[in-house]
Formats: C-alpha cells, sequence, structure tokens
C-alpha cells in the first residue's frame, strides 16, 4: 500500500478532490468529467450493455461524492471510482444470477498484452475483436475483460466474482477459445 504523501504525489487531481470534499459541486463536476468516459467504458466492457453501463456510471458517481468524505488518498481517486463501478457492476451481474462452469485441471494460456494501434489495419482489427468480445457468453466476456483490459489477476477475479480462482482461469480459458471460435467464423485472422 501507497502512503498518503505519494498517493497525492500520484493523484493530480488531488485538489479537485480536497474541494469536492469542501463541497465544490464545480469540483465534483470536474472529476464527473474527466473520469466519466473511463469508467463508462469499464462498466459497459463488464456488462456489455451501454444502458446499464450508464446507469452503473450514474451509481458509481452518486456513491463517490455521498462518500468522498470517506476517501482517504490511500489510492488515486481514479482508482478507488474504478473499484466502485466494477463492484457495482459485478453486483448487477450477480443480480442477473450469473452462472459460472467448474472445470477441473489447471489449463491456461497466456495472451500477450494489448498491442497499440499503429495504424488503420490495426485498429480496425480491435474494433472487430471487441465487437466479437459482445458476442461472447456473459461470464466468459466479464472474466476475460477484467483480466486482459482492467488488469486483475485470477485471484482478484475470483474475489470480485465470489468464484475460485480456478473457476476464473477455466472461464478465461474458454472464452479465449469462444472468442477465437467468433473470430474464425467472422474470417478474422488472429
Amino acid at each position: 500500500m501507497i502512503s498518503q504523501l505519494e498517493a497525492i504525489y500520484i493523484d493530480k487531481h488531488y485538489d479537485l478532490v480536497v474541494e469536492c470534499k469542501q463541497g465544490s459541486k464545480k469540483a465534483c463536476y470536474e472529476l464527473y468529467r474527466l473520469y466519466s468516459k473511463a469508467m463508462l467504458n469499464v462498466a459497459f466492457r463488464i456488462l456489455g450493455n451501454i444502458a446499464e453501463a450508464e446507469d452503473i456510471l450514474q451509481e458509481a458517481f452518486l456513491h463517490a461524492f455521498n462518500k468522498v468524505h470517506d476517501f482517504r488518498q490511500e489510492t488515486t481517486f481514479g482508482l478507488w471510482l474504478k473499484q466502485i463501478v466494477v463492484s457495482r457492476s459485478i453486483n448487477l451481474l450477480r443480480k442477473r444470477k450469473l452462472e459460472w462452469a467448474e472445470m477441473e485441471g489447471d489449463e491456461l494460456e497466456n495472451i500477450p498484452d494489448e498491442v497499440a494501434p499503429d495504424d488503420d489495419e490495426t485498429q480496425y482489427k480491435v474494433a472487430q475483436i471487441k465487437q466479437a468480445m459482445n458476442e461472447l457468453p456473459e461470464g466468459y466476456r466479464v472474466v476475460l475483460s477484467l483480466y486482459l483490459l482492467e488488469g486483475y489477476d485470477h485471484e482478484e477475479i475470483g474475489q470480485i466474482l465470489n468464484i475460485t480462482e480456478n473457476t476464473s482461469r477455466t472461464q478465461f480459458l474458454r472464452a479465449k477459445r469462444k472468442l477465437s471460435e467468433i473470430l474464425n467464423r467472422k474470417g478474422i485472422k488472429q
């Protein structure tokens, strides 16, 4: 865990958070403006539904602003807010009674980190892959998104989703295979 002084140094929006704690609506709006797009993307990648992601975004900011006095700058405001968005998104999925498949074995293939788009063709392929991810079953999409896009490891995913680490690995492996099938069906080279 980082010290409060390190967090202040890291969090470039520290002053806005302080002003927000003092009741500045302008500071709250500025924090919303700075973080809303990124947090909407986080929620959308987990939920796969823009309307639900927008609802989660609003709920998360409302919660954050109501609890901003409890925020102690032990992490950055963005990380704190992201944890709220992920938690609320997962809770919504739980309400849908998401079913997880348990599989024996420790099979896990490593996927290289995302490659930064360097040309139009690469950007097009990234868009196609994101579109194909939306065709995955919810459980697969959530684990794949949390692991590849949000940077959580399988132990953290297990804790977030209240599943075993092995189940997270299994869902990840199955998601990769299913995504590969979808991409092959669409004629997208991997």
